[in-house]
């Protein structure tokens, strides 16, 4: 599934299916580019072999950009609150894709808001400082995962593939956002995470001038 809704008890469901759920109101539509990720959390959905061969958001190929225009040109545009970009892979693995389709949707939908969905660790990935990407307004919201307060934890919870690093170059990549993207917003999970943690990851924002937000686990 490339472009969906979400729903209540962790459902996805096609766009028409979601009208037909839910016939009113507004609604978030999500965009799924790809099953990449350099992350291999160990609270993901996706790292659940099983779930992932029965989940339809599991792509069997790629979506072009073209192919994602097309289906953001059949939306409901007055059922739309928000584009968000996010799926089971990580977004920014395909990250001219996104900056390309932000784009589409700002000079087609300037009212519509925006968001991208992160582990925040694509200035590792291609070797540069990529905040500077969504310059220019195309950009609303950043939702980064922090998972953790020190690089060891972030480490042990994500896997990623970057290492030990990993962690510093996330919370650089989240304040360099804030030059360019007006809610920059970090996340832990709960149930992964005690509440003693979650205080610290609290002070690691105060002090940079980010949210905080706790996500509810989902293990279904």
């Amino acid at each position: 599934m490339i472009v969906y809704a979400t729903h209540a008890g962790g459902r996805y469901l096609q766009v028409a299916d979601s009208l037909k759920e839910q016939p009113e109101g507004k609604r978030g539509i999500y965009i799924n580019l790809t099953n990449k990720c350099n992350c291999a959390c160990t609270f993901c959905l996706r790292n659940m072999k099983e779930m992932a061969e029965q989940s339809s958001l599991w792509l069997k190929e790629e979506p072009s950009v073209p192919e994602v225009k097309s289906l953001l040109d059949e939306l409901p545009w007055d059922m739309v609150s928000e584009i968000v970009f996010c799926g089971f892979g990580e977004p920014t693995c395909r990250i001219d894709a996104v900056v390309e389709l932000l784009k589409y949707v700002k000079d087609t939908h300037p009212e519509v808001k925006t968001r991208l969905n992160t582990n925040g660790l694509s200035d590792l990935m291609y070797g540069r400082s990529t905040a500077g990407d969504f310059a220019g307004g195309i950009l609303d919201t950043v939702s980064i995962s922090l998972n953790a307060s020190n690089k060891e934890r972030y480490l042990e919870l994500t896997r990623a593939k970057y290492g030990i690093e990993s962690f510093d170059a996330m919370l650089k990549f989240a304040v360099d956002c804030k030059e360019y993207v007006p809610n920059v917003v970090m996340t832990v999970v709960e149930k992964v995470e005690n509440q003693q943690e979650i205080d610290l990851c609290q002070k690691i924002c105060d002090d940079r001038g980010l949210k905080l937000r706790v996500r509810i686990y989902e293990d279904s």
